[in-house]
């Protein structure tokens, strides 16, 4: 990991005595998309609401670019952009208007800063357009404009997906990693959607009742399962697992009557061969990514992510 943008220290939230959110710790690296995965009701929002000032800690520590949401509010929230549930906007002004009149309650946005975050979200033939008339997606792309006009280091978006279509999805993820590239802007992003955070993400953090249960790179997490297992599909399944066993490697069947055995490229090919040269029907040998529905499943014991 590197230079971290964002502490969490033991933050905890307890409502009416119960506890939602419960000594939870992680830090969030600069320049990255992050994501905040887990179950409605698990705590996300809760979270968020935290991160921005709008719900007050119970215990524990924030800190922003090292400056705390709890002692240093306004440095904290300063270096922050953030669209929480759904963007709000006056649907009866354009677009620009809209950017404009946020523009003016913060110091220092030129109209030539608007231009270019209109052009970093890919809104340029719409702006002029009234809100009113715009989709949901588009909605959206405005919101996030309006959440980084003044540049900040960390861009936080609650369920950015909700009710998206998947092209409008796709144009949120372009954007978002745009956004990374070319701003070096961090974006802490919440979700429900377990394929679109693969997609989307660096690094996942995973939370359950309130409990952080685990953090996930997505990359390494795929490059890891890549060079470790393959997939291989036969006519004899069970004699090529006892026929693997023997060359001395792991191997099981799995429910799909396939062979799972370990290894990595240079393996594939030799099990190949071993099969073949045997007399079995070899239909294919791949290499088996664990997606990062298999990962939630393994660190949650299978609990529903909606």
């Amino acid at each position: 990991m590197g230079e971290v943008l964002v502490q969490l220290q033991n933050v905890t939230k307890k409502i009416s005595g119960k506890t939602i959110i419960d000594q939870l710790t992680l830090d969030v690296p600069k320049g990255e998309v992050f994501g905040f995965l887990g179950p409605n009701g698990s705590g996300k929002t809760t979270t968020i609401r935290m991160m921005v000032g709008l719900m007050k800690l119970s215990a524990g520590e924030i800190l922003i670019d090292g400056h705390s949401i709890k002692t240093n509010f306004e440095q904290a929230i300063r270096q922050v952009g953030a669209i929480v549930e759904n963007p709000e906007m006056y649907k009866y002004l354009t677009g620009y208007q809209n950017l404009l009149h946020y523009a003016r309650m913060i110091p220092g946005v030129t109209k030539a800063r608007i231009e270019e975050v209109i052009e970093l979200v890919g809104m340029r033939s719409r702006i002029q357009d009234k809100v009113s008339t715009y989709s949901l997606g588009m909605r959206q792309r405005l919101g996030v404009a309006q959440a980084i006009l003044h540049r900040p280091k960390l861009l936080i978006l609650d369920e950015p997906t909700n009710g998206l279509d998947p092209a409008g999805i796709r144009e949120l993820r372009s954007y978002l990693r745009q956004l990374c590239k070319e701003e070096g802007t961090s974006v802490f992003v919440s979700s429900h959607l377990l394929s679109e955070m693969e997609l989307m993400c660096d690094r996942v953090a995973i939370i359950q009742k309130g409990k952080l249960i685990d953090i996930r790179n997505i990359q390494k997490e795929f490059t890891k399962a890549a060079s470790q297992l393959m997939t291989i599909e036969t006519n004899d399944p069970e004699r090529a697992v006892q026929l693997i066993k023997q060359a001395g490697i792991e191997a099981h069947s799995n429910e799909a009557n396939q062979v799972v055995a370990v290894g990595g490229k240079d393996a594939r090919a030799e099990l190949n061969e071993l099969l073949v040269v045997a007399g079995l029907k070899v239909y294919s040998v791949r290499e088996q990514v664990k997606t990062l529905e298999d990962q939630y499943l393994e660190v949650t014991g299978g609990e529903s992510i909606d």
